[in-house]
């Protein structure tokens, strides 16, 4: 599992994106557009569409996504049952390596968890 804290993680990869945006801000606002007419509403909901965005950032072994999308799913409402649920399906399909990287899920779920107070 990473040692690394994911709200940091994924403040960090949008600085180091930051110069890609300016050099090259024609591919960056497509990949934009494709990820937003991808998770928009429709038949199926956008939570569920994150849901299996994060599994796809699991079995591929993708810290970055698993961030992004734990944090998007924490804004939509997603309750951890729902998470624990899509997690046991990723370790299914992926097994071992998936299993590792659910854990990651699990540790950037409670660091995303709203403040309390």
């Amino acid at each position: 599992m990473s040692t690394f804290d994911h709200p940091t993680l994924i403040q960090n990869i949008n600085q180091s994106l930051s110069g890609l945006r300016k050099a090259q801000p024609e591919a960056m606002q497509g990949f934009g557009q494709l990820a937003k007419a991808a998770m928009a509403e429709g038949a199926v909901s956008e939570k569920h569409k994150e849901l299996i965005a994060l599994a796809i950032g699991i079995t591929q072994h993708c810290s970055g996504c698993i961030g992004f999308h734990v944090k998007a799913l924490r804004r939509l409402g997603c309750t951890r049952q729902e998470l624990e649920e899509m997690l046991a399906v990723c370790v299914y399909m992926g097994g071992g390596p998936a299993l590792m990287y659910t854990a990651e899920a699990l540790a950037a779920w409670d660091a995303f968890a709203p403040a309390q107070g």
